[in-house]
């Protein structure tokens, strides 16, 4: 008799079955976005030169077909490219088994949005929560017990309270989700944007676009109180976001056409910056002398 005993809990060997693409559908309410960007456009190149390699994670839906848990970008791909049917891993999973094993695998991607990192870390954490998971474990590098923010941290390197800053950003209007996506708003003002209400934050948009400019961690801050305060109005973002930053103060900014005009061709910009701070020194000194008569 065998000393070996299969547990319960041991997973089957699961093995991977070859699934019509139109019997497959993305997981409702995922967070990442399958777009027609060059990381795709190499990926129809690699399943168009060798298929694809690394099967999709799918779940039976009782509705019909299968639900994608990983693999949506490579579904969508295959479909440029013309291929019917792929290969998958079929597993029975409940919803939040599914949603955890979904960020998981997509969180491993090299390039994630700042939306997507944002929405995955709070679907995890809810299905944690859901699940009851224990937390109560303790993590030897602190000496103290594990929150689920930890657990949703782990997987992708995070700390929790990084994690609870990117959780932070689901509560951004859409028009400012996508200014940080697309870094016109920095992380750290953004999750400090996230306090204000959403019609504040409406307000802060025609702010904004009053005064060219977007929030510095400073006037994030500053505009954060005055929610809290209850005094935040049009008219005192307007007044925030109209004030020179001090980044702007410290620095001038010329274009190279501008200037090029004034010197000869050979001149590098090294000369041409000497040569202005030159001139500068003797307009100083003019002016000085000027002003002691």
């Amino acid at each position: 008799m065998s000393n070996e005993v299969e547990s319960k809990d041991t997973p089957t060997q699961e093995q991977v079955q070859q699934i019509p693409i139109s019997e497959l559908h993305p997981f409702e309410g995922h967070p990442f976005r399958v777009v027609d960007d060059e990381a795709m456009t190499r990926t129809v190149e690699s399943i168009s030169q060798f298929g694809v390699i690394s099967p999709l994670l799918a779940r039976p839906d009782p509705d019909g077909g299968y639900e994608i848990i990983s693999g949506h970008r490579r579904c969508h791909a295959a479909e440029l490219v013309g291929l019917k049917a792929l290969p998958v891993i079929v597993r029975e999973m409940d919803d939040d088994e599914a949603i955890i094993a979904m960020v998981d695998a997509n969180l491993q991607r090299e390039t994630i949005l700042p939306s997507e990192r944002a929405w995955a870390y709070k679907m995890k954490l809810d299905a944690i929560k859901h699940q009851g998971a224990r937390t109560d474990l303790t993590s030897a590098q602190v000496g103290r017990r594990l929150e689920a923010a930890d657990i949703v941290g782990q997987e992708a390197g995070d700390s929790r309270m990084q994690v609870r800053r990117f959780i932070r950003l689901t509560n951004l209007i859409p028009e400012l989700m996508d200014m940080v996506d697309e870094k016109k708003v920095a992380f750290s003002p953004a999750v400090e944007l996230s306090y204000l209400t959403r019609e504040e934050q409406a307000l802060l948009l025609d702010a904004m676009d009053y005064a060219q400019a977007t929030p510095s961690l400073s006037q994030a801050q500053r505009l954060k109180k005055q929610s809290q305060e209850g005094t935040a109005t049009l008219d005192s973002m307007c007044e925030i976001m109209n004030e020179v930053k001090k980044d702007d103060l410290a620095h001038v900014t010329f274009k190279g056409n501008d200037l090029r005009k004034y010197f000869p061709k050979s001149y590098t910009p090294q000369q041409m910056e000497k040569t202005i701070i030159k001139l500068l020194e003797q307009w100083q000194r003019r002016r000085q002398r000027d002003q002691a008569r």
